[in-house]
């Protein structure tokens, strides 16, 4: 069987982590907010949980439903060349992994394997940066490389597109998938500053097909002059999108909601459409 082709410098992105200034990260703040308010909506017992995420240090220890409080294991995303870390369990009731999955090179591999560890009925709830993050980066970079070196090179990652998020839960082998989007525009003083917190963030360019001499200063004026035309506002400020996609999928199991059968339906739907008061 041949391997998906390799997208991501796993190891580049943990010594990026590593290199991490401590700064505030508000992206990890705006999703475990998210993720405490999707816990608190679902009336469910998790005996066993565990979480995966870039800083360990960040993830929450405890988890609450609206029926109760649960311990999650914790596991650091990144923390070796393959994209899942060591899991030495299964049977787990609730997985959650937060900003992994978009810088994972085998996507499919990776949600099913988290499937595996899955109890029967059993729920992962994943949240990724999605398609649109960074998007003026991106084309800030793409025009500056074409006015420097006549070409373009990569390096903002791709992303997942939210179109696709609930047919990679279905070839998983879940059931009852769910993908949506939360979309944020952050703004900043200067593209500089925007390429500053990145940095600092650990989030430099993870792509193994990377360029590999350093920006040069006139390629980096290039892309804040491209950046600044296309995406400022009137005080100068510019804007930066920030997508976060919600996927969640449940193993399937005989007490979940079933589509009923072709056919068994009581009442036509003619009749409903032709019936008169």
């Amino acid at each position: 069987m041949s391997q998906p082709p390799r997208i991501f410098d796993t190891a580049l992105i943990a010594r990026h982590l590593a290199r991490r200034s401590g700064a505030g990260d508000f992206v990890t703040d705006l999703v475990l907010a998210d993720l405490e308010d999707r816990l608190g909506a679902l009336i469910r017992e998790f005996p066993k949980a565990l979480i995966i995420g870039p800083d360990v240090d960040r993830l929450p220890a405890e988890g609450q439903t609206a029926s109760n409080r649960f311990a999650f294991e914790r596991l650091p995303a990144f923390a070796g060349a393959d994209d899942l870390p060591d899991i030495g369990g299964r049977g787990y009731n609730l997985i959650v992994s937060l900003l992994h999955l978009q810088a994972v090179n085998d996507v499919p591999g990776y949600l099913a394997r988290l499937r595996a560890r899955l109890a029967p009925d059993g729920l992962l709830m994943i949240a990724a940066l999605g398609g649109d993050t960074l998007t003026e980066l991106r084309e800030a970079f793409l025009s500056a490389d074409a006015l420097v070196f006549g070409g373009a090179s990569a390096r903002v990652a791709p992303m997942i597109q939210v179109r696709d998020a609930g047919a990679l839960l279905q070839r998983a082998g879940l059931a009852l998938p769910v993908a949506d989007v939360e979309t944020h525009v952050v703004r900043y003083s200067t593209p500089f500053a925007l390429m500053s917190e990145l940095k600092a963030l650990g989030a430099s360019n993870p792509l193994l097909d990377r360029p590999r001499r350093l920006a040069s200063p006139a390629l980096l004026a290039a892309a804040a002059n491209a950046y600044a035309a296309q995406d400022s506002d009137p005080d100068g400020r510019i804007r930066a999108t920030l997508e976060i996609i919600w996927l969640s999928g449940w193993v399937p199991h005989e007490s979940q909601q079933q589509p009923l059968r072709p056919g068994s339906a009581k009442v036509s739907m003619k009749d409903m459409l032709t019936k008169k008061d």
